[in-house]
């Protein structure tokens, strides 16, 4: 199976325009098969197939790596570590707090930390708005939320100064963004190529306007 599951990962991966080391391809795989195994347990993900989730979780978070801009970021809702551990494996440089408020998740993820030696990922458990970090952050993401308002509101406290939200989402969210508050501004929209994956994929880049005059 991990012939398989690196051979697709391969084949999604040239694709892109994605640079992935061979430690990291291993890295990606061994985060499958720990993925697949827990999920038995854990109930982690509705992708059952570790030769879907390759495409579906792996692939799919990687392709935002080209659009985070700083060193410090948090995935909120992060889940079973989705898209932050693919993100962290691809970006050993910079930082990340993976925020879920369900312990078996956080569990997971500790575990994968440890297992494949990770040193720039915390994980912690918490609910989103009752999380106060000492230091703020330069991209928030997530992959989960229900609608960017929610996001942004429980989100609020969370970049820095030049922060940015970085929501993932399917088709682009049109209505969504004809309600944004007003201190919120559209900073950008990245249209995802993942490859053999169906469906519209799109990165929503947010940053905080200043209210004073």
């Amino acid at each position: 199976m991990k012939e398989q599951l690196t051979s697709t990962l391969a084949r999604l991966l040239a694709q892109t325009e994605l640079a992935v080391t061979e430690q990291q391809v291993e890295q990606l795989v061994t985060l499958v098969t720990l993925l697949d195994k827990w999920n038995k347990a854990f109930n982690l993900t509705s992708v059952r197939d570790p030769l879907a989730m390759v495409g579906r979780h792996m692939v799919d978070s990687l392709v935002v790596s080209p659009y985070l801009e700083g060193t410090r970021f948090i995935d909120v809702g992060t889940g079973p570590g989705l898209p932050g551990l693919p993100l962290a494996i691809m970006n050993p440089d910079k930082e990340f707090v993976l925020l879920d408020s369900l312990g078996k998740r956080i569990r997971f993820i500790r575990m994968v930390i440890h297992h494949l030696g990770l040193t720039n990922v915390t994980a912690v458990e918490s609910r989103v708005e009752a999380y106060q970090p000492e230091q703020k952050f330069d991209g928030v993401l997530s992959r989960a939320f229900a609608s960017l308002d929610d996001m942004v509101s429980w989100c609020a406290h969370l970049p820095g100064p030049e922060g940015r939200f970085l929501a993932l989402k399917g088709q682009y969210p049109e209505q969504e963004l004809q309600s944004l508050p007003a201190h919120l501004q559209l900073d950008k929209v990245y249209a995802l190529i993942v490859p053999e994956q169906d469906g519209e994929r799109h990165l929503v880049v947010l940053k905080q306007v200043s209210q004073s005059k």
